[in-house]
């Protein structure tokens, strides 16, 4: 086959592209909404894992109630209408009282409940640091109920000394990768960001994603990475102050920029992968190495179990033998 002469060749591969089809967007899902109603929703875990909420007035004018998710919507309803909602379980890692990875996880948590997921944030603050006593901590087995609650995570943490904090790896480090039959996180989808107090970096989305691989989790293609978190938020907003706390959209939002919009390229592609993953969760779980031992530990319990009944067989027959027996009666000595 003939091939056109190139001065510089094929630098970005193209010739090898796969043709994609263009998803045009439908006005007819404009601004809508698949977020659980208030008075549908258990009002204890919206108090507790829903403080990424604004009042309606907000929610209803914000940034997040105008992005354009089509697709994302139309996915999310049609499988809602046999399923349940996707169970999302959002960690950050800072304690900080203006904490930009909170700030952050609370956008997600947002994209993310109008997308139709159920949401639930975990608030770190007073979880101890792992040991091998406090396994019975109400803070641990919270978090371990939630992880094995969802069906998928989102991880914000920030970066500190160039890697992940303490703060965020101490929960990854309570949950166990499996308890008894049960692995709180494998088979689970996951989606990664960072903020930074300085320039761009990825350091700490790769150790998340190396980190969400050995805790057998499907992390998305897509990251998001924030430098500079202190300028990329507004600031804080009353809400004693009605207009400006409508204006100000609740106060701390994201601003918008190509970071905030790599944001929802995140959480848009999470729930699209979600959706497609979970219903082959059971499928994704089956290892073949998991199998082997399955099959040679049942092998060894059902030859176990049969040692033991022929141990008792042999031990009827050897007392019957020995004594006088006349219809099933012992009769030795009369």
């Amino acid at each position: 086959m003939a091939t056109a002469n190139r001065i510089n060749g094929d630098l970005n591969n193209t010739e090898v592209l796969r043709k994609t089809l263009e998803i045009r967007p439908d006005s007819s899902y404009a601004s809508r909404s698949l977020a659980i109603p208030e008075n549908e929703d258990d009002h204890a875990v919206r108090a507790r894992y829903r403080p990424f909420l604004h009042r309606h007035d907000v929610a209803k004018s914000d940034w997040v109630s105008k992005l354009e998710l089509s697709t994302a919507l139309k996915m999310a309803e049609a499988d809602m209408a046999s399923n349940e909602r996707l169970k999302v379980l959002v960690l950050y890692g800072s304690l900080r009282q203006r904490s930009y990875s909170r700030l952050l996880a609370y956008e997600s948590a947002r994209i993310l409940f109008r997308l139709g997921c159920d949401v639930r944030v975990y608030d770190p603050a007073g979880l101890p640091v792992k040991d091998d006593v406090n396994h019975d901590h109400a803070k641990v087995q919270e978090l371990r109920d939630l992880s094995r609650w969802s069906d998928g995570h989102v991880w914000v943490s920030p970066e500190q000394h160039g890697i992940l904090t303490a703060v965020f790896k101490n929960q990854i480090d309570w949950i166990p990768l499996s308890t008894g039959s049960v692995r709180p996180t494998q088979g689970r989808t996951l989606a990664i960001a960072q903020v930074s107090g300085g320039s761009q970096s990825f350091n700490t989305v790769n150790a998340l994603r190396i980190l969400g691989r050995w805790m057998r989790m499907f992390a998305i293609p897509n990251q998001s990475s924030v430098p500079k978190a202190y300028t990329q938020f507004t600031g804080e907003s009353s809400p004693e102050d009605s207009t400006a706390f409508l204006d100000a959209e609740g106060g701390s939002r994201l601003m918008a920029s190509g970071n905030r919009d790599r944001l929802v390229d995140c959480m848009e592609e999470f729930v699209k992968y979600t959706i497609i993953m979970r219903q082959h969760f059971d499928l994704f779980n089956d290892r073949f190495s998991e199998r082997v031992e399955r099959e040679a530990k049942r092998a060894r319990e059902e030859a176990k179990t049969e040692e033991k009944e022929k141990a008792g067989e042999e031990g009827n027959s050897k007392s019957l033998g020995g004594a006088n027996v006349v219809n099933g009666i012992d009769v030795n000595g009369v």
